[in-house]
C-alpha cells in the first residue's frame, strides 16, 4: 500500500516541535532545519518524511 508523504506548513511543524515559527525560519535561514520546499504559490513546504529524516539525525547527534 502507497502511503502518501504529506507537505507540513512551517506552522504545522513549530506546532508539532513546540517551537516557535520564527525558530524554524531561522534553522531554514541557517541551513540547520529540514530542507523545505517553496511552492508555485510561495509558500513553504517540508514533506514529512523529509522532517522525520531529520529529526532522526538530530536523535542520532545528541
Amino acid at each position: 500500500m502507497l502511503i502518501k508523504d504529506e507537505w507540513l506548513s512551517i506552522g504545522q511543524i513549530a506546532a508539532e516541535l513546540r517551537v516557535s515559527r520564527s525558530t524554524v525560519y531561522y534553522w531554514r535561514q541557517t541551513g540547520t532545519g529540514p530542507r523545505a520546499t517553496r511552492l508555485p504559490n510561495g509558500e513553504l513546504r517540508i514533506r514529512r518524511s523529509v522532517l522525520d529524516a531529520w529529526l532522526a539525525d538530530r536523535e542520532e547527534a545528541a
